[in-house]
């Protein structure tokens, strides 16, 4: 290990809790987050969670749409994904499992992180789909499991089917995300 790299701080999920402000925690080191999104995100994250809740619903799945909700990963890791699907009740405090589905909608400010160290984050912790949410470009695209559990990546041109918690079966439509 570099001199440098023994000075670096190394914080855990107990620090992370008594920081102020917005902040994700990645394998130790703190990430501000972003100021809070303008009204297009906050337009399609509402339109994600009311579809998502209702075919839920309608499905009779054991899930729940969560959002902006810490997902504590490890004692050195805490993402907050724009949405989530827990399988299963809402958990008490923070998400501690990894989720059905994630959901990040991107800007100019967060679209590497998303596409990169989120992507990686996701695909290594288990997570059955991951959604990228483009409001500029109004489009949307998918990471998700193959039956072989690789991580295979689709652009999604009208809509979208998948399979979340076991045997819930969803669809989403390009439409109705950015309506």
């Amino acid at each position: 290990m570099s001199t440098a790299r023994r000075y670096l701080p190394h914080y855990t999920v107990a620090d992370y809790q008594n920081w102020e402000g917005d902040w994700e925690l990645w394998q130790g080191i703190a990430v501000s987050m972003t100021p809070s999104p303008f009204g297009a995100h906050q337009r399609i994250a509402r339109n994600l969670v009311v579809d998502l809740d209702v075919k839920i619903r309608e499905a009779g799945c054991q899930a729940n749409v969560l959002f902006e909700i810490d997902w504590i990963v490890s004692r050195d890791t805490v993402v907050r994904p724009d949405v989530i699907v827990v399988c299963g009740d809402t958990p008490e405090k923070h998400v501690e499992t990894p989720p059905g589905l994630v959901a990040e909608i991107q800007s100019a400010a967060t679209a590497v992180r998303d596409r990169e160290a989120k992507r990686d984050l996701y695909k290594e912790q288990g997570v059955g789909i991951y959604l990228l949410v483009d409001p500029e470009q109004e489009t949307f695209e998918v990471y998700r499991r193959s039956e072989t559990q690789d991580w295979v990546h689709e652009s999604i041109a009208g809509s979208i089917e998948f399979s979340i918690c076991g045997d819930c079966r969803l669809q989403l439509s390009k439409d109705s995300l950015f309506r």
